[in-house]
């Protein structure tokens, strides 16, 4: 079962990978080397990556939560994100962390795949009360639950439920509330 930030369970085909996008590569070489013109150039991407960068070691969280939206991410004036955190740098903008969320040190979360032939995109939105341990991957399309925790260095490929506890690599079910 998939499940929104409430609790609320989501119709079957509203998986990680039906929240994103598929594209295929814009020309004949890796989808990647295309991204600034998928990203709004590379010059976007540069502000992104600076702005990101510098919330990795900012050392308060109010000044962390200023350069992060700077970026477009949507970052509750309550969330907790650790050290060395790093969002997306192309799609800032499809990642929302809720109030009283807590990001774990070095978590990277992710709302975009590239493949050789093909490239993915799609929101990731960390519910409010949730946890994510350290040097966790959270990928696209992925919802985290209302007070849900993820196990340190966990790859978060699919939702994960309110409440529950979740681990490894990729996550399973560890404990349900």
């Amino acid at each position: 079962m998939q499940y929104d930030c409430a609790g609320m369970e989501l119709p079957p085909t509203e998986s990680r990978k039906a929240r994103c996008q598929t594209f295929p590569s814009a020309g004949e070489h890796a989808a990647l080397w295309y991204f600034p013109q998928l990203t709004g150039g590379t010059l976007r991407v540069l502000r992104n990556a600076l702005c990101i960068y510098a919330a990795r070691i900012a050392p308060g969280f109010g000044i962390k939560r200023a350069l992060l939206r700077l970026t477009g991410a949507q970052i509750a004036p309550h969330a907790a994100i650790g050290l060395g955190v790093t969002l997306d740098i192309f799609f800032p903008q499809d990642i929302t962390i809720e109030d009283d969320a807590t990001v774990g040190y070095n978590t990277t979360i992710l709302a975009h795949e590239f493949m050789r032939y093909e490239w993915r995109r799609g929101p990731v939105r960390i519910c409010r009360g949730a946890t994510i341990g350290a040097n966790c991957t959270v990928l696209p399309g992925v919802i985290v639950g209302e007070g849900a925790t993820v196990s340190a260095m966990s790859l978060v490929n699919r939702d994960v439920p309110p409440g529950a506890f979740v681990g490894g690599v990729p996550i399973r079910l560890l404990r349900k509330s």
